[in-house]
C-alpha cells in the first residue's frame, strides 16, 4: 500500500455468481474430489464458462473419477449458485465438457520425492503474505468490507429473502486514510444482476441495507449519499456466464488483498497444494497474521520464493514497515526456527491435503474463520507466541 499518510484507497470484490468466480468454484470443487478420494492427488483444473457451456481441462494423477460424476458435481455448483436461466443453467440445456488428462510425468518426477530428494515445490515463481490491524481479521478494510457486502447479500438471496436479485454481482469500496489508517468510507459501488422486474431505484433500495450492515458505522459517518452507486451503467438483467465468458484465475487481487499488498501472479483456484503458487502464499499469509497479532508490529509483507522440484524456499523477505532491523532481523530468525516452508512442511503445517478447497472460491481466501474440517487453518493465530519478545 501506498508510504503516503493521506490518501483514498480502494478494492473490489466480485460474487460467487461472477463468470470467473462460477470457473473458480468448478475448478476447485474437481480439487476436492480428487483429494477426497486420495490425499496425495495432483490436479491442475482450468475452467471455461459461457452461454450454456462449461469446459474443464487441465492435468490429474489421482483415483479414477468418472466424467459424468464430474459434470453431474459441475451441475450442483451451479445448481449451488443459483443460475437457472435461460443463457446458463444446471440443467441439461448447459453442456458440459471435460478434457482432463494424466500429470505430464516430467513435472511428477520433478515434484514427487525420491531416495534422498524431498518433495519438491510443483513449480516456480514468488508468493506474498500480507496482514494488517485494520479489522478484527487482520486484513486491509476497503477488501474485507467489500467481501462481506456480497457475502451478506448471497446468503439472503438463497435464502430467499432477497428477491429479484441475481447471482452475479461486484462491490467495491473506497476508503479515506488518515496517518495511515482507515477512517472513513469515501464512496461505495455495488452492481447486481436483477430480474426484470424491478427498476434502478428498487434495485439501489434493496441493496443499501448490505452496505449498512457491511460496514462498522463508525467508518459511515458524514457518508455522502451522492457517493453510493448502484449499477451506473444501468439496466443489468443479461449476467452471469451468459453477459461474460469466465475463466479459473482472473481474480487473484480480488482472492487476496484488494491490491494492498503485491501479488507473485499465480492464481490459487484448481491446484493442488504441491502448487506453492497455492500452499506458500497461504503459509506465507499464516505466518504475516500471528506477527500482526503479537503486536510486534502494525502490518507485514512476507515474500516466499520457489523453484520447481526444490523443496525449501529459494529465499525468505520480511517487511514490518518500520525501518526497525533490530526487530525484522529477530522475525525472520524466528520465522526460519518455527516454520517449515518446504513444500512438504507447509502442507503438513496446514493440514493442506484435506477437500477444503471449493469454499475458497469466493470472498477471499484471506480474512476467513478457521473451520473444524481444516478450512482456512492459514487464518489461525496459533503462533503468535513466537514472535513475543
Amino acid at each position: 500500500m501506498s508510504n503516503l499518510k493521506n490518501f483514498l484507497f480502494t478494492s473490489e470484490s466480485v460474487s460467487e455468481g461472477h463468470p470467473d468466480k462460477v470457473s473458480d468454484r468448478i475448478s476447485d470443487m474437481v480439487v476436492d474430489n480428487y483429494l477426497a478420494g486420495d490425499p496425495f492427488s495432483r490436479v491442475a483444473c482450468e475452467t471455461l464458462t459461457t452461454t450454456n457451456k462449461v469446459i474443464l481441462a487441465g492435468e490429474v494423477r489421482g483415483p479414477e473419477i468418472k466424467d459424468e460424476d464430474l459434470i453431474q458435481k459441475v451441475r450442483n455448483c451451479i445448481k449451488d449458485i443459483g443460475y437457472d436461466q435461460d443463457g446458463f443453467t444446471w440443467k441439461e440445456a448447459t453442456k458440459i465438457e471435460c478434457y482432463l488428462h494424466s500429470q505430464s510425468s516430467d513435472i511428477a518426477m520433478g515434484v514427487d520425492a525420491s531416495g534422498n530428494k524431498d518433495e519438491g515445490a510443483g513449480d516456480q515463481g514468488i508468493m506474498f503474505g500480507y496482514a494488517c490491524n485494520e479489522t478484527e481479521d487482520l486484513m486491509p478494510a476497503p477488501i474485507q468490507y467489500s467481501h462481506k457486502i456480497l457475502r451478506l447479500m448471497a446468503a439472503d438471496r438463497k435464502s430467499g429473502k432477497l428477491k429479484s436479485i441475481e447471482p452475479d454481482s461486484k462491490s467495491q469500496v473506497t476508503f479515506e486514510y488518515v496517518d495511515g489508517k482507515p477512517v472513513k468510507v469515501k464512496s461505495v459501488v455495488i452492481s447486481s444482476q436483477h430480474s426484470a422486474d424491478v427498476n434502478q431505484s428498487q434495485v439501489k433500495e434493496l441493496l443499501r441495507p448490505y452496505l449498512l450492515r457491511s460496514i462498522p458505522e463508525k467508518f459511515l459517518k458524514d457518508f455522502n449519499e451522492d457517493e453510493f452507486y448502484v449499477n451506473p451503467t444501468g439496466n443489468f438483467v443479461i449476467g452471469g456466464p451468459d453477459g461474460d465468458c469466465g475463466l479459473t484465475g482472473r481474480k487473484i487481487i480480488v482472492d487476496t488483498y484488494g491490491g494492498a499488498a503485491p501479488h507473485g501472479g499465480g492464481a490459487f483456484s484448481g491446484k493442488d497444494p504441491t502448487k506453492v503458487d497455492r500452499s506458500a502464499a497461504y503459509a506465507a499469509r499464516y505466518i504475516a497474521k500471528n506477527i500482526v497479532a503479537s503486536k510486534i508490529t502494525d502490518k507485514c509483507l512476507i515474500q516466499l520464493a520457489y523453484a520447481i522440484g526444490v523443496s525449501k524456499p529459494l529465499s525468505i523477505y520480511v517487511d514490518l514497515f518500520d525501518n526497525d532491523l533490530d526487530k525484522n532481523k529477530f522475525v525472520t530468525e524466528k520465522i526460519s526456527e518455527n516454520f517449515d516452508l518446504s513444500a512438504r512442511g507447509i502442507r503438513e503445517m496446514l493440514c493442506l491435503h484435506k477437500p477444503i478447497y471449493e469454499k475458497t472460491a469466493a470472498y477471499g481466501h484471506f480474512g476467513r474463520a478457521p473451520e473444524e474440517d481444516g478450512s482456512f487453518s492459514w487464518e489461525k493465530i496459533d503462533k503468535k507466541g513466537v514472535f513475543f519478545k
